[in-house]
């Protein structure tokens, strides 16, 4: 008798809300197993009731993810249960706008343990579940949450911007680091996004540029760039970004002289 493929298992990290919870549904429509941890369990409990109602299966969990041992044991958790890891999404994320020396020491620290060492965490406690699942499988991806932000330093956001360029950094070298284990590691970039964390964010992009990405948005994306078109495939795209505006502006970085692509980012933040 031949046993039936277990379904792909989906780790993601914020998954109580906004993007995480979004990227949660989306692989739970395509029957794909959720593991979803966020420090918000109430949050959580609701996206178990969601999940559940679309027929797919979710594991869930608090995890701080600045917590290296307490992201490992989530991983060789849900591993232990589901048997494989085919995707991680390294979602969760905080972002604090002001001008750097008119915020705290704690505040841009908060956004290092978050932005930073969450997701070097998740690369660390994922990496053997990830080659062992391509191993068997064929493939498995790991999604970082970038941001447009880390296409050039910006005016009010600089700390978050300088933790995206990070990840940046780290997408890139550890794609070409894991090829040869068949694990991806692509980098989403969207612009600003339509949840809790640009609530009540006024810089001098966000009015500009406006806040015009929904959550659902940035999942679409995820989605599709898990699961590339043949092209994308070819050509080994490694940095997706989100939305007319970030195209845009990738674009032009990778084509303007540096003091054009100072001059435009100033412009946009009104300094």
């Amino acid at each position: 008798m031949t046993v039936a493929a277990r379904p792909r298992t989906v780790l993601v990290t914020g998954a109580a809300a906004g993007i995480g919870r979004e990227t949660a549904l989306a692989f739970a429509r395509r029957g794909a197993t959720i593991g979803a941890y966020d420090l918000d369990e109430a949050g959580l409990k609701t996206l178990v009731d969601d999940v559940e109602a679309l027929g797919a299966t979710i594991h869930t969990g608090r995890l701080d993810v600045s917590d290296a041992e307490a992201f490992q044991a989530a991983v060789d958790g849900l591993v232990a249960e589901t048997g494989r890891l085919d995707v991680l999404v390294n979602n969760a994320g905080v972002l604090r706008a002001g001008r750097f020396e008119e915020m705290s020491v704690a505040t841009h620290q908060l956004e290092v343990d978050v932005n930073v060492r969450g997701v070097l965490h998740g690369l660390h406690a994922g990496f053997v579940a990830l080659r062992d699942t391509a191993r068997a499988h064929g493939s498995a991806t790991v999604v970082n949450l970038c941001s447009a932000s880390a296409i050039y330093g910006q005016a009010e956001l600089a700390n978050y911007s300088a933790t995206k360029f990070y990840v940046r950094g780290l997408t890139e070298a550890l794609d070409l680091e894991w090829q040869r284990h068949g694990v991806r590691v692509i980098a989403m970039w969207p612009l600003f996004v339509q949840t809790a964390m640009t609530q009540g964010v006024s810089t001098g992009t966000t009015q500009s540029l406006g806040i015009r990405l929904t959550a659902t948005d940035i999942a679409d994306a995820i989605v599709a760039a898990v699961e590339p078109s043949r092209a994308r495939r070819l050509i080994h795209q490694v940095h997706f970004p989100v939305g007319r505006q970030t195209k845009a502006l990738n674009l032009g970085s990778h084509f303007s002289p540096g003091w054009l692509t100072r001059a435009v980012n100033k412009r946009l933040a009104g300094h």
